[in-house]
């Protein structure tokens, strides 16, 4: 059974908020006692939250769908929807948030950090806080707009100070497991290592973190074996460090190539030149490798190699190896830029943004914008008085001047939103004069049909000759 996973596709899905509540305040003879209806509540957020005790994305692997609760609508008698409750994902530290393309939205580091994978709709507005001095009592609500949905991907990389790398058997876990209280499964055959192990390792004053990072073999950046898996591990290390066998049982196998080898597949995986490298030869308890390892050496220290000589079994050169990578440790954190407070900027909207923009389309006109694809997903459009809310917060916002700057005319259809999510009209403007209004040169269609006011002088002029002319023929001679 799976126990360890480190890299998981989450579908997430914030809740609705909830609708508002068109009501009208009744009592006993105050029939009509004006708007009372309640906004509706906001949906919940889905929240990731780095948790130092949660060390593995086990529970999302087996349960990926997750989905926070809804905004309850609002009620008369001016009561307010309650808000959706936020859904709070504890994930390991060093957690990656990434989109279905690989985009990196959010690396989580640190206990207590947070990141909304999601975020709830916000409630509709009830008629009471629709009603103004124009409309004075609103037959209509505005609907909750529905949470943000989608999928993402969650990551886990090690945040360890040291990263133990080599070859399967070379005995990544048997030193891990004497210089910390870890203990990971041990035994003499390829492959013992199945999941990354990490320890604390105290040296004197420093304290530090160290993993194992098992599988790697030739072909592991290019998914062979289990090092493409985990090399993602080794990415936020201060210091690589090579174990070699130096008491190898395949005899086509040596030290030198092993190394060889690992160098190769970490410069394929990328972006771990900068980390200093230690070399640690392993089993020098045994004859034959501690003969071995002076052979080797001063080839690897020809290198540039700081070398290290250890038996995990025999406890020899752990204490040397253990206060050597403190101090690379230590000088790695002191030569680390020190974290400054989180500067707040404010990136005031232009004077000229109007917040949406139009686009011709073959066909067609598309409005696209935050403010006016808020608005269509929350109308109600069953609702005639709704709908003509909705034409009068775009004329405000001046869709309609663009939409006739773009060169549409009246019955033209007008698409609001992503093509997705999108709704569709045709468009009849409601600006009565201006020069939009005009056509060719010299002519003005408004005076090819009556105005109001001229038609009705006009009928009552035509009544009056009517009446006289009646009142003449029944005139005496």
């Amino acid at each position: 059974m799976t126990t360890f996973v480190d890299r998981v596709e989450l579908h997430v899905a914030a809740g609705n908020g909830g609708h508002g509540c068109a009501s009208v305040h009744r009592e006993k003879f105050k029939p009509l006692g004006g708007p009372d209806g309640g906004n509706g509540g906001r949906g919940g957020d889905v929240i990731l939250v780095v948790d130092q005790s949660v060390t593995t994305l086990l529970d999302y692997h087996h349960s990926p769908h997750r989905k926070a609760t809804n905004g309850k609508p609002g009620e008369g008698g001016n009561r307010s929807g309650k808000d959706g409750t936020d859904l709070v994902l504890p994930v390991p530290d060093g957690t990656v948030v990434l989109d279905e393309r690989g985009n990196v939205l959010a690396d989580l580091i640190g206990q207590g950090t947070t990141y909304i994978a999601a975020q709830g709709g916000r409630g509709g507005l009830g008629n009471a806080a629709l009603a103004s001095a124009r409309r004075k009592a609103p037959g209509f609500a505005l609907l909750g707009e529905p949470g943000h949905s989608g999928d993402v991907v969650l990551e886990l990389k090690t945040v360890a100070d040291v990263a133990l790398v080599g070859y399967p058997s070379a005995g990544k876990s048997s030193l891990i497991s004497v210089l910390s209280a870890a203990k990971p499964k041990i035994a003499d055959y390829p492959f013992t290592t199945l999941v990354p192990n990490l320890g604390v390792v105290t040296a004197g004053s420093t304290v530090y973190t160290i993993a194992d990072v098992p599988g790697l073999i030739p072909g592991a950046s290019q998914g062979k074996g289990l090092g493409l898996e985990f090399l993602r591990h080794v990415e936020r290390c201060s210091v690589l460090v090579h174990v070699l066998d130096t008491a190898a049982l395949e005899s086509e196998r040596d030290p030198l190539t092993d190394l060889d080898v690992i160098e190769a597949e970490l410069a394929q995986y990328g972006g771990l030149d900068d980390r200093p490298r230690v070399v640690v030869l392993n089993k020098v308890d045994i004859p034959d490798g501690q003969d071995l390892a002076d052979i080797i050496r001063p080839d690897l220290e020809a290198r540039g190699y700081q070398v290290l000589e250890v038996s995990a079994v025999a406890h020899l050169g752990l204490k040397e190896l253990s206060f050597a990578l403190a101090k690379i440790v230590a000088d790695a954190r002191e030569a680390k830029p020190k974290e400054e407070a989180t500067r707040i900027v404010i990136r005031p909207k232009a004077v000229d943004d109007a917040g949406f923009t139009v686009v011709a389309e073959e066909g067609f006109y598309r409005v696209l914008g935050e403010k006016p694809e808020r608005w269509v997903r929350q109308t109600d459009f069953a609702n005639d008085e709704a709908v003509g809310y909705l034409a009068d917060r775009l004329a405000r916002l001046g869709v309609e001047e663009e939409l006739v700057k773009a060169g549409a005319h009246g019955g033209d259809e007008v698409v609001i939103g992503p093509e997705d999510d999108a709704v569709v009209f045709d468009w009849e403007p409601t600006i009565a004069t201006g020069a939009e209004m005009l056509g060719r040169r010299g002519e003005d269609h408004r005076f090819d049909e009556p105005r109001p006011a001229a038609q009705r002088r006009r009928d009552r002029d035509a009544e009056r000759d009517e009446a006289e002319q009646e009142f003449d023929a029944f005139k005496p001679f």
